[in-house]
């Protein structure tokens, strides 16, 4: 199920369990299991690293010298919003405080490259011109960016327009006559500082991070479910090896070797 996006400050909703008229509510009752995707853990924000590590949730944060991120009204108007939630100051710790801030990466089927679907549910666009907007419902080659790491800062990228076809890169530009001080531009001509950005992202989305999940969830057992894998009952010395080899890999080995050595206590 998805969940809606949470920002710093706000307080956890806390849900109420039903019960029926006749039916006192008992301690068991009111007590309810937290859902995994509950962690606050998988709703802190990181920095993506590679284009791979890019989906979900996404802030797209610009080389301005306030902090600022691409982001949208809901007429598809699409502007520099000052950035709020930092680290004294640095971009690389960035987080939304606006849904207006947030952008829903996706890969283009059969492409490198990715579209970014608005909170309103249409996707930056970047036209002939390099005037950005958004208010496609569907994605083409205009909704379609091409993320090209940075060679002089590593975890930030360049976003090439119309899906890498086009020879010009989303980029800023001073104006004051902007509320931020900053217009976005797609008509820049060449990677620079002004076409450098990063991309903050769901922690619970990046590859690593899911991977590392999956790998501690599956190191995770029960003495009573290895005693179900191997037979019979096991002393602490044999489920401390066990989850020992599940940890680093040889866990059939390791079970192997304690249904041989159970087998030998049996007939000793």
């Amino acid at each position: 199920m998805v969940k809606p996006l949470t920002f710093k400050g706000d307080k956890p909703k806390k849900r109420k369990t039903r019960t029926t008229d006749n039916e006192a509510p008992t301690s068991k009752s009111r007590k309810t299991e937290p859902e995994p995707e509950d962690n606050p853990e998988d709703q802190s924000w990181v920095s993506a690293e590679s284009p791979s590590d890019i989906a979900g949730p996404v802030v797209i944060v610009l080389p301005s010298d306030d902090a600022t991120c691409v982001a949208s009204d809901a007429n598809g108007q699409v502007f520099a919003s000052k950035l709020e939630n930092l680290v004294e100051g640095d971009p690389a710790t960035a987080e939304p405080h606006d849904v207006r801030q947030v952008w829903v990466a996706s890969r283009v089927a059969g492409t490198e490259s990715f579209s970014f679907k608005g909170h309103h549910g249409k996707y930056l666009s970047s036209d002939t011109h390099g005037i950005f907007s958004a208010t496609a419902s569907a994605v083409s080659h205009y909704e379609s960016f091409l993320a090209i790491p940075s060679p002089e800062v590593s975890g930030t990228f360049s976003l090439q327009t119309h899906g890498g076809d086009g020879e010009s890169f989303l980029s800023i530009k001073e104006n004051a006559k902007t509320a931020s001080g900053v217009e976005i531009r797609g008509d820049a001509n060449t990677i620079s500082f002004e076409t450098t950005v990063r991309v903050r992202m769901q922690a619970r989305f990046k590859p690593k991070l899911r991977a590392s999940k999956e790998s501690k969830a599956y190191e995770k057992i029960s003495k009573k479910e290895l005693e179900g894998i191997v037979g019979r009952s096991l002393n602490e010395d044999e489920v401390k090896r066990l989850r020992k080899g599940r940890r680093e890999g040889n866990f059939h080995e390791v079970l192997l070797d304690v249904k041989v050595s159970g087998k030998h206590d049996k007939w000793a």
